[in-house]
């Protein structure tokens, strides 16, 4: 696919899946952008909301317009991995009269998959879907079966109820592209809201892209191309994170327990790819790596107690650092302290 093609496909795209999904979800266009962008980069959202904010039928949604198929998994204490990867069965065969086995999908094998409460089930399940997050396959026995192409998992967190729970390690928060905040609506859209969901005309949502368009556009966004000082600019801000580090800043050390790691710059670079071509531009900009950078960062970095006490968040100190860092390739440069950075 030629890149203007590209562009234009991509921008024309996300303009149709806002205007389908604007019939039944009200607002949340920042959400809905960045759950596309995980999507055209083969990649994994982690959502956080209190309950009630329409997440569930946002994500099917999604699914509709995408033309994907949908399943989603009620994460409960009692869950198994064999209950969301599948499981192996003994059936009769009628024709032969001989007993055979045969694997039984679960509900993984889903183009798009919502992991409803991940943080309700025991680590044995969380460490199967994430095998399937990472690896795109589920082992039974000694089987390994291949799952769908596309295949997005959005797995949601219920910020207030933490009794009970199994948290997520940050090692397994890290496969996460983006970990994503749903907000309430405002008083506009709640009153929309309100109308809509209290009548009886139900919209239907028509498909915009189909599966082998979507598998072609993951592949074009990996096309794109990125400058060099975009590059040193998304590695400027991981590294100044890391507490230690030559040219990390004083405060990090105050309010920063453990930084981000590598794969932050790549789902940086990546996630700048293909919003660039969401907003009608062959070429990512120091824009695209701020705008994504609270989503991509905020379940990497470790916040400390004295700065938590204080009120201090992940994204109170990813503000700080895209202020303080030069966004201009001579700026930054030329600055001693990024020196430091480029030279570790």
């Amino acid at each position: 696919m030629e890149q203007g093609s590209a562009v234009s496909q991509l921008a024309d795209a996300r303009a149709r899946i806002l205007e389908e999904l604007s019939r039944v979800i009200v607002g949340q266009e920042d959400v809905i952008e960045q759950l596309l962008i995980a999507i055209f980069t083969r990649s994994h959202c982690l959502l956080e909301g209190v309950p009630g904010l329409a997440k569930t039928l946002m994500v099917s949604s999604l699914a509709r317009t995408l033309d994907l198929s949908f399943s989603r998994i009620q994460f409960t204490p009692d869950l198994m991995p064999a209950d969301i990867t599948g499981t192996e069965i003994i059936e009769e065969n009628r024709s032969t009269g001989q007993r055979e086995r045969r694997f039984l999908e679960g509900p993984l094998f889903s183009n798009i998959v919502l992991a409803d409460e991940i943080n309700r089930t025991p680590p044995k399940t969380q460490a199967a879907l994430l095998e399937a997050m990472q690896e795109r396959q589920v082992t039974v026995g000694r089987v390994r079966h291949t799952l769908s192409d596309p295949f997005f998992v959005l797995a949601t967190q219920n910020p207030i109820e933490q009794e009970g729970t199994y948290p997520l390690p940050e090692a397994q928060q890290d496969r996460f592209m983006f970990k994503v905040f749903v907000k309430y609506p405002t008083f506009q859209d709640e009153f929309e809201i309100a109308k809509r969901t209290t009548g009886g005309a139900m919209a239907e949502i028509r498909p915009v892209l189909t599966q082998e368009q979507i598998l072609s556009l993951q592949q074009t966004v990996r096309s794109v191309p990125v400058s060099d000082h975009c590059i040193r600019y998304a590695i400027s801000l991981v590294r100044q994170t890391r507490v230690g580090e030559p040219g990390t800043p004083d405060h990090i050390g105050e309010t920063i327990g453990w930084g981000a790691g590598p794969r932050a710059v790549q789902f940086l670079i990546l996630g700048g790819k293909a919003r660039a071509l969401m907003h009608g531009r062959s070429q990512v900009d120091t824009e695209d790596i701020q705008a994504l950078a609270k989503a991509v960062l905020r379940h990497r970095l470790v916040v400390t107690f004295a700065a938590e006490s204080d009120g201090i968040t992940a994204d109170d100190v990813v503000d700080r650092l895209i202020r303080e860092t030069p966004s201009k390739e001579d700026e930054l440069t030329r600055d001693a302290r990024f020196q430091k950075i480029f030279a570790s």
